[in-house]
């Protein structure tokens, strides 16, 4: 869910993958892998991100999910939720770009 999250952080912000892996330090495939979901991004990118988007790294790291530990049912709420966020802000995403193309 993560993936999900910093590829529609980038994409509100109206940025390129390029553009945004140069301002992070990162290569572009790289950033392509982590907003595939292929690989995780470390602690100190999202430091990367949330000061570049100037927010809380906590605000990023709600979409984040534990794989393999047991969830509370706090977790699951969290989850749950986060998900749903990241599904209406989705949708947004694809009718803005629907719009533009229209």
């Amino acid at each position: 869910m993560l993936h999900r999250a910093l590829r529609l952080l980038r994409t509100y912000h109206q940025l390129k993958q390029t553009d945004l892996a140069d301002r992070l330090g990162i290569s572009n495939s790289y950033l392509s892998e982590i907003e595939k979901g292929v690989k995780a991004p470390s602690m100190e990118l999202l430091g990367a991100y949330a000061r570049h988007f100037k927010m809380p790294v906590s605000s990023i790291l709600l979409f984040s999910e534990s794989i393999g530990e047991p969830r509370k049912p706090s977790t699951r709420v969290r989850v749950a939720a986060a998900d749903k966020i990241l599904r209406l802000l989705e949708w947004i995403d694809e009718r803005d770009t629907v719009q533009e193309h229209a």
